[in-house]
C-alpha cells in the first residue's frame, strides 16, 4: 500500500520531466562525442609512384611523426571531451530535476486551487462554486463538472430538508384528529375500562410522535442555514431553565447536579434553537443517567470561543459508538425506547448552524462528556446581532 507521502502526482511529474530532459541531453552529448572523433589522420598516406619513394623517405618519416603527435593530441582531446560531457550530464541532471519541479508545480497549480476550494465546501455551504476561469481545457472541464455536482447536491439537500419540514407539518393534522377522537371517546358517559386504558396507551404514543415531529422541524430548521432571528443569548439562563424543566426527573433519580458557568456567558444566535440545544444536552444527561448519579456542567470563555461541557457518570462506553450519537436515530446499544434518537443530532446541527461544533467523548472512568463550542458574541464566525441579552424561551 502506497503511503500518504509517497508517489504524489507532483513527484511523478518531476521525475518524468527530469528523465526526459536527461535522456535528451545524454543523446545530444553522445552524438557530439561521436561526431568529434571522425576526423583521424591515421589512414592518410603520401601520394606518389615508386620512383618518388626514395626521394621522400625523410618526408614520409616526418609525416608519421606528425601523425603520432596528432593522434596523441586527438586522444587527449577525446578524454577532455568525455570528462566535460560527463560533467555537463551531471549538471543537466540537476537542472532537469529543478526545471521539472517548476514545471510540475505550474501544471498542477490549478488542481491545487480546485482541491483547496473544494475542501472548504461542506454540507452547510453547498451554494459555493469553484467558478474557474481560463481556457476551455481539461482543468476547466473538471472544475465545471465539480460545480455541476455541487449544484445537484445542493438541490438534493434542499429538497430533503423541505420534505422533512413539510411532512412534519402535514402529519400534525391527522395526529390532532386522532387525539381529539380519543378525547371524545373517553368523555362519553361511563366509558369502558378497556377504552380508557387503550386511550392512555395511544396518547403516550401520540406524545412520542409529537416529540419526534418537533425534533424533525428543529433539525430541518437548523440544517437550513444560519439562523435569521439572532440575538445575544446567555447560556447560564438557558441552563437554569433547562434544569428547572427537568427538576422532577432530577429529584426522582436523586441526581447530583453541579453547575459552574461564568456570569454573562453569552453567544449570538437564535434564542429558540440555542434553548433547544441546551435543553437537549441537559435532557440527555438526565434521561441516560443512573439513579444516584451526577451531572457536571461547566462553561468557559476565551477571546474566540465559548465552550459548554456537560459530563455524566456511568458505565464505560465505547468511543466508536459514542461518536455515532450525533447522527439521527443513533442510540447506544441499539436501544429503541426512551428517546427519539434525534437529541444529539439536533445539538450538532444547531451548533454547526451557529459556526460551532459538538464533540462527544467517552470518559475513561465511565460516562459521557459532551462539549459544545460556539463563537463568542461579536467574535469571528458569530452572527451579527445587537440589543439586550435574550432570555431562555422555556417555561419554568
Amino acid at each position: 500500500m502506497v503511503g500518504p507521502r509517497s508517489g504524489t502526482v507532483g513527484t511523478r511529474f518531476t521525475m518524468l520531466y527530469a528523465v526526459v530532459f536527461l535522456l535528451s541531453g545524454a543523446g545530444l552529448l553522445a552524438l557530439a562525442f561521436l561526431l568529434s572523433g571522425g576526423g583521424s589522420l591515421s589512414e592518410t598516406a603520401p601520394a606518389g609512384g615508386p620512383s618518388a619513394q626514395g626521394d621522400v623517405t625523410a618526408a614520409h618519416q616526418r609525416i608519421r611523426e606528425l601523425e603520432d603527435q596528432l593522434a596523441a593530441v586527438h586522444v587527449q582531446q577525446s578524454r577532455q571531451l568525455l570528462v566535460g560531457s560527463l560533467l555537463a550530464l551531471v549538471v543537466m541532471a540537476v537542472v532537469s530535476v529543478l526545471l521539472g519541479r517548476v514545471l510540475a508545480r505550474r501544471v498542477l497549480r490549478p488542481l491545487r486551487l480546485i482541491t483547496a476550494v473544494t475542501r472548504r465546501i461542506s454540507a452547510d455551504s453547498l451554494d459555493r462554486r469553484l467558478a474557474v476561469t481560463g481556457p476551455a481545457d481539461e482543468v476547466k472541464d473538471l472544475a465545471d463538472t465539480i460545480d455541476e455536482l455541487l449544484g445537484r447536491l445542493e438541490e438534493s439537500f434542499t429538497a430533503q430538508r423541505r420534505f422533512v419540514a413539510n411532512a412534519s407539518h402535514e402529519l400534525r393534522t391527522p395526529l390532532a384528529t386522532i387525539r381529539a377522537s380519543l378525547d371524545v371517546a373517553v368523555a362519553k358517559p361511563d366509558p369502558a375500562p378497556s377504552t380508557v386504558a387503550l386511550a392512555a396507551r395511544v396518547r403516550r404514543q401520540l406524545d412520542r410522535l409529537d416529540h419526534l415531529l418537533d425534533g424533525f422541524l428543529v433539525l430541518a430548521r437548523a440544517q437550513h442555514g444560519p439562523p435569521a432571528d439572532t440575538a445575544r443569548v446567555d447560556l447560564g439562563d438557558l441552563i437554569d431553565a433547562a434544569l428547572r424543566e427537568r427538576s422532577a426527573d432530577v429529584g426522582r433519580k436523586e441526581l447530583s447536579v453541579a453547575v459552574d458557568v461564568p456570569p454573562e456567558t453569552a453567544v449570538v444566535g437564535s434564542p429558540a434553537l440555542l434553548a433547544r440545544l441546551v435543553g437537549n444536552v441537559v435532557d440527555n444527561a438526565v434521561t441516560h443517567n443512573e439513579p444516584g448519579g451526577w451531572i457536571g456542567i461547566t462553561g468557559s470563555v476565551d477571546e474566540r470561543e465559548t465552550t459548554l461541557v456537560v459530563e455524566t457518570g456511568g458505565p464505560v462506553l465505547d468511543q466508536r459508538e459514542v461518536a455515532r450519537l450525533a447522527r439521527p436515530f443513533e442510540r447506544l446499544g441499539g436501544e429503541r425506547t426512551g428517546s427519539s434518537g434525534l437529541g444529539l443530532s439536533i445539538v450538532a446541527a444547531v451548533a454547526a448552524a451557529h459556526g460551532g461544533r459538538l464533540d462527544l467523548l467517552a470518559r475513561p472512568e465511565g460516562g459521557l462528556r459532551v462539549s459544545i463550542t460556539l463563537p463568542v458574541a461579536g467574535g469571528p464566525g458569530a452572527p451579527m446581532a445587537g440589543g439586550p441579552v435574550a432570555k431562555a424561551p422555556v417555561e419554568a
